[in-house]
Formats: C-alpha cells, sequence, structure tokens
C-alpha cells in the first residue's frame, strides 16, 4: 500500500490537491489526528487489497509537534507500507489574498487580525516537516489545471492507470440531445442504412450495417479525421486535468449510423490506451 501524507501552509490548496488525488483514485481522509495514522494503515492494509492508494491530510491544527508526525510515519514504514510526505505551500501575499477572498479565518489567527502573522508562525511550526517531504509544490500562480498535472507525474505516470476515461454514446437527434455529453456529433450526412430494406429493421450492432455504413467513401474520410481530432484532443483535456469526456454520436433515430461510427471510434480509443465506455442510447 501507498500512504501520501498530504500537509503544508492553511490555504495553500491542500483541498484542491486531495481533490486531484481522488479523481486519480486514491481513499482520501482529511484532518486526521497524527496519532491514528498508524493504525489506520494496519486497517487499510487488512482490507485486502481494496485501498492501495491512501491520501491522509492533516494541517496545523492536528499536529502537536513534528516529532509526533514523525514517530507515525515509521510506524507506517515499520508495518511495510510506502509513505511520501507532500508539502503543499504558497507565498504570504498569496495565502493572504485568498483568506480575504474567501472570508475565512486562519486556524492560528482566529480574531482574523493578523493572517501575514500567522503565515509567518505557521512557517516556523512546519519547517522541520517542510525539510522531510518528498515533494513540495508551491501554488503561488499555479493553475488547478497545472497542480493536477504535477501530482499525476508524481503518483500516477508509472502506473496504468489512465487520468481521463472517455464514454462514446450513440443517439438519435429525434429523442432528444444527451444532456450529459461535452460534445455533440451529427452523422445524419452519411448513407443511411434505413432506406436499405434488408437493413432497415437491423442496427449498427448488426455487421452488415456497420459495413454498409462504415465503407462508404465519404465515412472513410469523415472517421479518419475524426480519429486524428481525438488523437489531437484527448491529451489535452488530459492537461487541462479533465477526467472525463462524454462524446455523443447523433444520427436521425439513434439505431444505424450513429452506432456505426460511435463502434468505430470506441475501438481506436481504446486503441490509443484510453478506458472507453460505449453505450447505444436508443437501442438498449
Amino acid at each position: 500500500m501507498e500512504l501520501v501524507f498530504v500537509t503544508g501552509l492553511s490555504g495553500a490548496g491542500k483541498s484542491r490537491a486531495v481533490n486531484a488525488l481522488e479523481d486519480y483514485e486514491f481513499y482520501c481522509v482529511d484532518n486526521m489526528p497524527v496519532s491514528m495514522i498508524p493504525t489506520f494503515a494496519e486497517l487499510c492494509m487488512a482490507a485486502g487489497g481494496k485501498y492501495e492508494r491512501v491520501a491522509v491530510v492533516t494541517d496545523v491544527r492536528a499536529i502537536d509537534s513534528c516529532s509526533e508526525l514523525f514517530t507515525s510515519l515509521d510506524a507506517v514504514k515499520a508495518l511495510g507500507c510506502r509513505s511520501f510526505i507532500l508539502f503543499i505551500e504558497a507565498g504570504t501575499e498569496t495565502i493572504v489574498r485568498r483568506y480575504k477572498e474567501t472570508r475565512r479565518r486562519h486556524p492560528l489567527d482566529p480574531e482574523g487580525q493578523d493572517v501575514p502573522g500567522a503565515v509567518a508562525r505557521e512557517q516556523a511550526l512546519l519547517a522541520p516537516l517542510r525539510d522531510q517531504a518528498d515533494l513540495i509544490i508551491d501554488t503561488t500562480g499555479l493553475t488547478v489545471a497545472t497542480l493536477r498535472q504535477k501530482l499525476y507525474n508524481a503518483f500516477m505516470k508509472d502506473s496504468s492507470w489512465q487520468p481521463l476515461t472517455v464514454t462514446i454514446l450513440s443517439f438519435g437527434f429525434k429523442n432528444g440531445i444527451p444532456i450529459e455529453a461535452d460534445t455533440v456529433l451529427d452523422v445524419r450526412f452519411l448513407p443511411n442504412p434505413y432506406y436499405n430494406p434488408a437493413l432497415k429493421k437491423k442496427t449498427g450492432l448488426d455487421q452488415d450495417v456497420y459495413d454498409y455504413v462504415l465503407n462508404q467513401p465519404v465515412s472513410e474520410e469523415f472517421t479518419d479525421r475524426l480519429v486524428d481530432l481525438m488523437r489531437f484532443l484527448l491529451p489535452k483535456y488530459v492537461a487541462e486535468g479533465k477526467t472525463s469526456y462524454v462524446l455523443a454520436i447523433g444520427c436521425t433515430g439513434g439505431r444505424h449510423r450513429s452506432v456505426s461510427v460511435a463502434r468505430y471510434l470506441a475501438s481506436e480509443i481504446r486503441a490509443m490506451g484510453y478506458p472507453v465506455e460505449l453505450r447505444h442510447r436508443d437501442i438498449e
């Protein structure tokens, strides 16, 4: 099991970091007392592989002393668990501005009178922890997408996990456009098997309908361009931090052309290495 201990300065972005780790399928627990970390890790390891990646978030409110934290982390390592300290920080001006924007109070400044002083005290308190951190991320001027990319590079890049799941959804315009779609493609310009008596009552799940739709010059050019578009777009979505993408492909009834194109595109995107869910709304 891998345990990432997320800590750092209040207002620096620990919550956003944890949100990203949750999207990367970490099991995350917020604000856990330091003394409970070894017991928690032991319980997770006893769960039979259910919790392979775990993140524990602790801020200055739960840390009485850095030495107590180091003792807990040593106990975790003694269990055979891989541990990693992630320290999130930001410049004082940035943290002060964030507290002003959110109107929250710094945990070391409950009266809300001196946020810069509270930041300075917290920096001093957590300095030993920062010195022992495996990774320090300064979120000053950092976009959420860039933060997510840094976390992906640190914890997921060498794994088989993909940060983006693609859903290909076929549908019929006469039954309405799917509200969950990120992108909608209209393939009603392709030759329609509905007007072929031998194919009319079949669907794009049947091989002869699939061949009829895809083996047309206009279809071949369209699918080539569409695959190139996906090859360009999907890495851009990953870099932006998008975790799911729904592409809806529509024809008139959602039974012939859209189903055939969706099947073809799903196989091509799988070949690119992305997990793909293929759904046919109007024939399921």
